[in-house]
């Protein structure tokens, strides 16, 4: 009797394996699996739908696939982006095995418009660093929360993560663990050691009836704080301005990253700061001003 050939997974069980391999073996961050897995299951209900087996499929049935995203007017960016997706799963189905070749190589990348990140104004930051109430507990916590993001430019997630041990006040220095679980260490300055030291000895304590034992910020009931507490309590101090640009954490960031370029600051130092693997990545900051390049100019060029 011959040998009984086993079938094939069922792509479903690949993707969950690939899901698996990224948080696993990559180590990527629940956000960024779960955007994977998202953009896979459409592609997958796609496929039922076309009748199309996702294991052997070509290039055009993928172009296909594209089209129908843009016919049902999906964003260029978010095209690009489940393109992308499929562009890591199906290197990942080559080297297990499940598919010879990747049906993704021939296909380019759609073009997206390129998007300089918001950064806030010069007036609205300085209103906004002192507008939460330094004689309550949650105002002295929200001035630590945006001293921070600004003094930093760490990300919102690294923000909420922090616990007590990751905080050296008197070297004025916190470690942050960013994507892909990798720590890096960032200075910041006089300023914002004293708020966070004031609200750590005096509001800290004070936020609910039990304190989580680890984490630097603190909710109202005394738990940790949350990313989305950390963006609704920056609509509320915007609103209390009267401000009506949209402002988020990650605009901060870009805020942080933007002053430091336009103050001397080389692109590698930035990176570095800001937890980025690929320098390109930190590119995207060298939006100065057009005044900006001028005044640099004008001051470092010997015959201007």
């Amino acid at each position: 009797m011959g040998d009984i050939m086993s079938a094939d997974p069922a792509p479903t069980q690949i993707v969950d394996e690939f899901l698996a391999h990224l948080r696993v073996d990559r180590n990527l961050s629940p956000h960024t699996v779960a955007a994977y897995a998202s953009d896979l299951a459409g592609f997958i209900a796609w496929a039922e739908r076309a009748g199309v087996d996702p294991l052997h499929t070509d290039h055009r049935t993928l172009r296909r696939y594209l089209g129908d995203l843009d016919r049902a007017r999906y964003a260029r960016r978010t095209v690009a982006r489940r393109l992308a997706a499929l562009r890591t799963f199906y290197r990942f189905c080559v080297n297990r095995g499940y598919t010879p070749t990747s049906p993704v190589v021939a296909l380019a990348t759609p073009k997206v418009p390129s998007h300089l990140p918001g950064i806030a104004s010069g007036d609205l930051l300085t209103r906004l660093l002192d507008t939460p109430d330094a004689s309550s507990p949650l105002g002295l916590r929200d001035r630590a929360i945006l001293e921070l993001l600004y003094a930093t430019g760490i990300r919102v997630s690294e923000l909420v993560g922090l616990d007590l041990g990751d905080i050296d006040l008197a070297q004025g220095l916190i470690t942050v663990m960013g994507k892909g679980s990798r720590e890096r260490t960032v200075p910041i300055h006089p300023v914002a050691v004293r708020r966070l030291r004031a609200y750590l000895e005096q509001a800290r304590g004070r936020l609910g009836k039990q304190c989580d034992d680890r984490a630097v910020f603190l909710n109202r009931l005394g738990g940790r704080l949350t990313d989305g507490g950390v963006r609704r309590m920056l609509d509320r101090h915007l609103a209390t301005l009267g401000a009506e640009a949209a402002l988020t954490p990650h605009a901060l960031r870009h805020t942080f990253a933007t002053h430091l370029l336009e103050g001397g600051a080389d692109l590698r130092t930035v990176q570095e700061l800001l937890g980025h693997v690929a320098l390109s990545t930190t590119q995207i900051y060298t939006h100065l001003s057009t005044k900006h390049l001028r005044d640099v100019h004008k001051g470092a060029h010997p015959r201007a």
